[in-house]
């Protein structure tokens, strides 16, 4: 099953009539929702609302917009069969969130549940009623525009403590944060990656090797290339100096791991806003100077660029890397677990969890 999108949300949500208003799933909410707008493909979706107990009506209601930006937290959360609670998922904030739940649940993919919720406390365990959630079905499709309930009388959810990833005492060197094509705060969020996907590796036991003009950042008051696991300089590394050219091709790759001198699980490039056709091109050169060795060529960008990269790693030219696709939030989902459960004597083949395969053979 494929990777639900804001792609898909937003395009079930644009075959919804225009020409009716919509109660909200929940009952105790008063007002209807009309839909006045969806822009494909991501959003936004622009909605009216009003409560007509208060006397209000359509004519005086505001047109609203719930954004991409919304659409996209939602979306990453969205797993086959698995109940999904928005409140919880954007964590209190934006104020069409009932809005956007009615929507999807008007969606035939989509039902309201009442999963039961267990609760510890001092030792017992019990089952209470649950809160509304959404749970994607998508091959048991229920009438278009009518909110439909899931009997879900055997399940249960245990609710653990929502995860934060913190990037501490990150010092970007001048030269990246003047000039080119992006601005500071894309600058940092590609650097935070890349920290991430080298601490990443260092708990898996991997040495990394960062591109060449990024060794001037600064972590925990260390310069990146004086940190421990970090790879000083590439012609020490006997699987790069078995192939001539190599070593030039890998110098500017953003990141790539090595293993006991003899493998190299992983070779990265993070694209945030940059295009993926760079970074493709790059990792081509590389296999083009060692084709011989077996790797993972990954693209590492954002959870919404994921069509983008799914395009352009099924061009011609690009189908010999077999690319495969780390999300930003699995790349902080694996980085969690990493720093936060001190994961430790995991083969190679745990990293194809998290590296999905994108290429149609």
């Amino acid at each position: 099953m494929a990777k639900y999108t804001a792609y898909n949300l937003v395009r079930a949500v644009s075959l919804l009539p225009r020409n009716t208003n919509y109660n909200y799933v929940n009952p105790r909410t008063p007002g209807l929702i009309h839909i006045e707008n969806v822009n494909l493909p991501a959003g936004p979706i622009q909605i009216r609302r009003w409560n007509p107990r208060k006397g209000e009506n359509y004519v005086g209601s505001s047109v609203e917009s719930i954004s991409s930006e919304m659409i996209w937290r939602v979306a990453n959360a969205v797993n086959l069969g698995e109940p999904i609670n928005l409140d919880r998922i954007l964590g209190g904030s934006y104020n069409t969130r009932s809005v956007l739940e009615t929507l999807m649940a008007l969606t035939p993919e989509f039902y309201y549940c009442y999963p039961g919720r267990i609760k510890d406390i001092d030792g017992h365990s019990s089952i209470e009623h649950g809160h509304k959630h959404l749970i994607w079905l998508p091959d048991e499709p229920h009438e278009q525009g009518v909110l439909t309930e899931k009997q879900v009388p055997n399940m249960a959810i245990s609710e653990i403590p929502l995860q934060s990833v913190t990037y501490d005492n990150l010092i970007l060197p001048d030269n990246m944060a003047v000039g080119g094509d992006m601005n500071i705060e894309v600058v940092r969020r590609h650097t935070q990656i890349q920290i991430a996907l080298y601490l990443i590796g260092l708990q898996l036991g991997y040495r990394t090797w960062i591109a060449q003009n990024d060794k001037g950042i600064i972590y925990k008051d260390k310069p990146l290339i004086e940190q421990p696991g970090i790879i000083p300089a590439l012609g020490t590394e006997n699987i790069i100096s078995a192939f001539p050219g190599a070593e030039p091709s890998a110098r500017f790759i953003d990141c790539i791991w090595f293993q006991n001198h003899r493998f190299m699980p992983a070779v990265m490039e993070v694209e945030h806003t940059t295009g993926v056709t760079s970074g493709l091109t790059r990792m081509k050169g590389l296999q083009d100077a060692m084709p011989a060795f077996n790797t993972r060529y990954v693209i590492v960008a954002p959870d919404n660029d994921r069509e983008k990269v799914v395009e352009e790693a099924n061009r011609q030219q690009f189908l010999s890397l077999d690319a495969r696709y780390f999300s930003y939030s699995s790349v902080e989902e694996l980085y969690y677990i990493c720093t936060h459960r001190n994961l430790h004597g995991v083969t190679q083949e745990f990293l194809d969890c998290y590296m999905e395969k994108v290429c149609v053979n």
